[in-house]
């Protein structure tokens, strides 16, 4: 595995251990889920240019859309919380309430 494989391998493992083991605010949540969508961006962006072939070109763009899309639901959910809870603490929240 090279370098560079690697530290995207590490980098969405590390996010996806911040999200698993760190969940006390919403907002910490959704930087680990976007960090993780980057580090995806990026390696399947350099898988695209090591294939050198162009039928993958669209996929790093697409994941870019989806991971905006991703990123404003989720802040938008993250407005709505911190206004009728008035925190965003993930132990506050509970759907039997709603």
């Amino acid at each position: 595995m090279t370098p560079i494989h690697f530290s995207f391998t590490a980098a969405f493992t590390l996010g996806l251990m911040g999200l698993a083991f760190h969940r006390t605010h919403l907002l910490s949540a959704l930087i680990c889920l976007e960090g993780m969508m980057l580090s995806l961006f990026i390696a399947l962006s350099l898988w695209t240019l090591q294939l050198e072939a162009t039928a993958f070109s669209t996929a790093p763009m697409l994941l870019l859309a989806f991971s905006a899309c991703e990123a404003s639901a989720g802040l938008a959910l993250l407005v709505a919380t911190a206004r009728t809870h008035g925190t965003d603490r993930l132990q506050n929240l509970n759907l039997l309430q709603c």
